[in-house]
């Protein structure tokens, strides 16, 4: 019997399979612990601060849930840094609001909200994967949230965005990781090593969008030499 598959389809299959985790059981279950944490505390405080004012509006968001998922699992991304979880949260938020009430087909109103959202993070630079699900809760989340309007943007949004960095940003301090994210300095520097502008320049002629900073990259390339 002839083997059809290619050397390409079987890159493409492998690409299914799920490689080795980086990291150790320890830094998993502290993301995990971290998460729960941040959770908990940005519940009991909205519930707080919103209290009998808040008009049936939730006092958790349902995105917070994947928000804490990179600020504590992920925290050195790109995309779990303050600015991205705070402005694109905001931003999907009210551009959202802005969908529903201008668009009356919840759905056409939806993909409009996810479409533009997506287009100011990347413009403001603030990508943030969970604010997607933010502008669609923004236009299908019921009818307290429709008739909060804008306000929606500022309770529960902002305040569930901030206080989960604020936790974030203690947490990861305390447990190890640096937040917000700092490049490690290298033991050692190769003395032949590229420039930060040559890293930046090798990002943008990749043509995608990869989750890892310039700095992490020249990081990485200058302990793979050292090892070499």
């Amino acid at each position: 019997m002839i083997d059809r598959e290619t050397p390409e389809m079987r890159s493409f299959w492998a690409a299914f399979v799920p490689p080795p985790p980086a990291t150790g059981w320890r830094e998993r279950m502290r993301g995990a612990l971290g998460a729960a944490i941040g959770i908990v505390l940005i519940g009991v405080v909205s519930a707080w601060w919103m209290g009998a004012a808040s008009s049936g509006l939730p006092f958790l968001i349902a995105p917070l849930g994947a928000s804490a998922v990179l600020l504590f699992a992920v925290p050195a991304s790109p995309l779990a840094q303050p600015w991205p979880i705070v402005g694109g949260n905001v931003i999907a938020a009210l551009i959202g609001v802005t969908a529903a009430r201008w668009v009356a087909e919840p759905v056409v109103a939806a993909a409009l909200a996810l479409g533009i959202s997506i287009a100011a993070m990347s413009a403001l630079r603030c990508v943030h994967p969970p604010s997607g699900a933010v502008a669609l809760t923004a236009v299908l989340g019921g009818s307290h949230i429709t008739a909060a309007g804008y306000g929606f943007a500022l309770e529960p949004v902002l305040l569930n965005s901030v206080l989960l960095t604020i936790v974030a940003i203690l947490f990861n301090t305390a447990t190890g990781p640096s937040y917000p994210h700092r490049a490690h300095a290298t033991a050692r520097p190769a003395p032949d090593a590229l420039t930060p502008d040559d890293f930046d320049a090798v990002l943008a002629d990749y043509g995608e969008t990869l989750d890892i900073d310039a700095a992490d990259l020249r990081a990485l390339y200058e302990d793979l030499r050292r090892r070499a």
